[in-house]
């Protein structure tokens, strides 16, 4: 079983300190949507993030969609041997059952989690797909209880990701946490909570690049591939 975290993703509504901007009120008027309860995205709301702190490293949902695409349509996650989570930028956890099919469309994808944030929970009611709760990586720790905690980050040693996940194959509960955002360095906070800091590569890799190459070893180490045939 293989843990899989979104960490620090730049996923969030609109903070209080900007939902009166002006850019962001002729927006909300424009596409029909109440400030408070839409996402966060650079791509219309650029001009009202200067005044945020961090600002570097929020606004980009796009992320988080594209890679739980590549997490959650693999063999290793069909199989059940994959459990994916997401811990945002504002410390807030979002737990996904392996079997939820997310819309490919992304507009579709923003409304979901849109809903996700007003409700905490995807369907309101029956089976859970998504659920929300507050919470930071700590506090998502206690929950997995890993064996061993793996941060994926340009500050780590570098070393192949062959060699890396070779050895966490061998490991009963292994956690690997990835960064979710577009700029910047994972908080001290995050960094303090892993067993190892790995680089895998001499240049950044976007999120989704790393999240599909890692589940694909992870498979071929296991021999998942060939065990499905």
């Amino acid at each position: 079983m293989l843990n899989f975290v979104l960490a620090e993703a730049a996923l969030e509504t609109i903070p209080k300190k900007i939902v009166f901007h002006p850019s962001i009120v002729a927006w909300a008027k424009g596409v029909s949507k109440k400030t408070h309860q839409s996402l966060l995205d650079r791509s219309y709301h650029h001009r009202a993030m200067f005044s945020l702190d961090d600002s570097l490293k929020r606004g980009r949902p796009d992320i988080v969609h594209f890679s739980l695409l590549e997490a959650l349509g693999t063999p290793l996650n069909r199989t059940g041997l994959l459990r994916t989570y997401i811990h945002t930028i504002g410390n807030l956890l979002i737990f996904l059952n392996p079997t939820v099919r997310l819309p490919r469309n992304y507009n579709r994808f923003v409304g979901l989690i849109e809903q996700l944030f007003r409700t905490t929970r995807v369907p309101e009611q029956g089976q859970v797909l998504l659920r929300l709760r507050k919470g930071n990586l700590s506090n998502l720790l206690d929950v997995i209880k890993p064996s061993y905690t793996l941060v994926f980050t340009r500050s780590g040693s570098p070393k192949t990701l062959h060699d890396v996940l070779e050895r966490l194959v061998k490991m009963e509960n292994p956690l690997v946490i990835v960064g979710a955002f577009p700029g910047g360095r994972f908080s001290e906070e995050t960094l303090s909570i892993a067993n190892e800091l790995v680089s895998i590569d001499s240049e950044v890799l976007d999120t989704w690049t790393v999240t599909a190459r890692i589940i694909y070893e992870y498979e071929r180490l296991i021999e998942l591939p060939k065990n499905r045939l």
